[in-house]
């Protein structure tokens, strides 16, 4: 029976296998209940008392020997295939680079371009209060723009809302800044409308404010013609129309040319060959009272704009929701322009 165990232990050493199968068929062979172990343990009883130690300890050091091999088998199997499952990470990449989503693009453009004139960053909270948001704005206490049909109010506290625009982040400038204020304020904010290809209840708007002594309509004028040059090109058309805002007065709306239709009509210019960019106008001196500016020293003057509406522009888009698609199809298109 010695000599039987040495053979046996022999052969399991030997053993190899390529497979899960076979290891489990080695293991069927020898330990499962009609096996070679439980027929050696079986024969023991038949081995002379004087050798039963001896022969006892080799046929456990069989049965340890099998189970070893059994774990090394399995674990070198798994080991292969977790190698096999592993990146060749010397093969170049096959990923798609990303880029910068077009209105990212057209921010930092915007925010580029005022920089180059002294403008300055300044951002603030998109839930504001009633005061920032409107009061200290000018706008009345029935103004519409404080009904539930343009703006989101915080249902537990009707003085708390989603920013309507970020002018509320010039309240915040104004209130903590000495003149000479020159900023703009970029961000994102929320309107109760309807979505469409035009509109859409979250946008982004850049708006500006520049306050100092002596500060005139025709400086304002002279910077919004710079910007319209600097980001649709020399040959772009410029006009200002006459318009209102609560917290500038005088008040305009500038428009350029439609570079998407060249002048001939779309819905986009709703056929009139020209597009509204932006509002502007003098800072309503009541809004530099407010605010905490002497407004018989102090003049100034605001602007504020839509980045989607500029975006459309400028890369000739006809539809402001493939903003907010997420579209690889259509995000693919802006990788040239990081």
């Amino acid at each position: 029976m010695k000599d039987k165990i040495g053979k046996l232990l022999e052969e399991v050493k030997a053993f190899n296998a390529d497979s899960i199968d076979q290891i489990e068929a080695f293991r069927i062979k020898y330990l499962s209940k009609k096996g070679i172990i439980t027929t050696l343990f079986a024969d023991f009883k038949t081995v002379a008392p004087a050798d039963r130690k001896e022969i006892g300890q080799l046929m456990n050091g069989l049965k340890n020997a099998i189970q070893d091999k059994i774990i090394t088998l399995k674990e070198s199997l798994e080991s292969v295939a977790e190698s096999q499952d592993k990146p060749d990470l010397t093969l170049p990449s096959s990923s798609p680079l990303g880029t910068r989503h077009p209105l990212s693009i057209v921010r930092n453009d915007i925010i580029d371009i005022f920089s180059r004139i002294g403008f300055t960053v300044s951002e603030g909270p998109e839930i504001e209060d009633d005061f920032h948001n409107f009061s200290a704005l000018n706008f009345p206490a029935d103004h519409p723009a404080r009904d539930m049909q343009d703006t989101f109010f915080i249902e537990k506290d009707p003085d708390i809302a989603l920013r309507t625009h970020t002018s509320s982040v010039q309240v915040r400038v104004m209130q903590n800044t000495e003149p000479p204020i020159r900023t703009i304020s970029p961000g994102r904010v929320f309107r109760n409308e309807a979505i469409s290809a035009r509109a859409h209840c979250i946008f982004h708007q850049v708006e500006g404010l520049y306050v100092d002594t002596d500060v005139s309509f025709a400086d304002l004028k002279q910077t919004l013609y710079y910007f319209a040059k600097e980001l649709f090109g020399e040959k772009t058309e410029t006009r200002f129309r006459p318009s209102y805002f609560p917290f500038t007065e005088p008040s305009a709306e500038m428009d350029i040319s439609c570079n998407i239709c060249g002048g001939k009509g779309c819905n986009i210019c709703k056929y009139t060959g020209w597009v509204e960019i932006l509002g502007c106008g003098m800072v309503d001196p009541n809004v530099l009272e407010l605010c905490g500016i002497d407004s018989k020293k102090y003049t100034g003057f605001a602007f504020g704009m839509g980045i989607e509406r500029i975006t459309m522009l400028k890369y000739q888009i006809n539809d402001l929701r493939l903003f907010f698609e997420n579209d690889i199809r259509f995000l693919d298109q802006f990788k040239s322009t990081i």
